[in-house]
């Protein structure tokens, strides 16, 4: 196994990390991609605000139709 002693005394170069003062680099600026939206392209609106809640409401709905549906079915099954 390599220790420590054994890099700084290799003579070898090692590297380096970047002083804490200095800027960090700034990510990359790149365009979006097909699939995606730029960040200032628009603003929301608001049929964004209702497809966000019917996203949101509709599964809400859903199960508990299909808790009032089971409880239905069970209820006529035992007649």
């Amino acid at each position: 196994m390599t220790m420590a002693e054994d890099i700084i005394e290799s003579g070898k170069p090692t590297a380096r990390l970047r002083p804490a003062g200095s800027l960090t680099p700034k990510p990359a600026q790149q365009p979006a991609g097909p699939f995606e939206v730029a960040a200032e392209a628009q603003k929301p609106t608001v049929r964004d605000a209702l497809v966000t809640g019917l996203l949101v409401i509709y599964p809400a709905f859903a199960a508990v139709a299909a808790i009032i549906a089971g409880l239905f079915l069970t209820s006529a099954s035992s007649v």
